[in-house]
């Protein structure tokens, strides 16, 4: 069993509504959503728009591999309609971005993969208040 750490952002449509349903299909496809940070209104980052995000972080329990709860995330953004991923640095508007941010093993010790497609720990975490801040409030729980 991993404990996964997921970041969570919209920022068109109703942006509330659309991290509720990310992570009411994170429940029903990927394993148990067993916590949920509050959700922060913040700036765009790395792009500019008129359209402001809104982020949070959740925290899941799945016996899936990373990789495959990469696919999983990715899978949930198209059936909610995110059309593009943001690639090489160039960011986009979005109706969904889930990031997975940290795993952690059954023994509660940090997960490190260093893959093409993904790196965990998320290596632009810490850059980003919009991740730390709902992180923090999430890992004070566990502690």
């Amino acid at each position: 069993m991993y404990t996964y750490y997921i970041g969570l952002g919209s920022n068109l449509g109703d942006t509330r509504q659309h991290l509720l349903h990310a992570v009411e299909q994170m429940n029903q496809r990927i394993g148990q959503v067993t916590a949920l940070s509050s959700f922060y209104e913040t700036e765009p980052w790395g792009f500019s728009s008129a359209h402001r995000f809104m982020n949070a972080v959740c925290r899941v329990e799945t016996e899936l591999q990373p990789l495959e709860l990469l696919e999983a995330t990715q899978q949930i953004e198209q059936s909610m309609g995110r059309k593009e991923k943001s690639i090489d640095g160039i960011y986009h508007d979005r109706i969904i971005d889930l990031d997975l941010l940290r795993c952690l093993d059954g023994e509660g010790h940090e997960v490190v993969v260093d893959d093409q497609q993904l790196q965990l720990p998320h290596p632009l975490m810490e850059q980003r208040d919009f991740v730390m801040t709902p992180l923090r409030e999430l890992m004070k729980q566990t502690d």
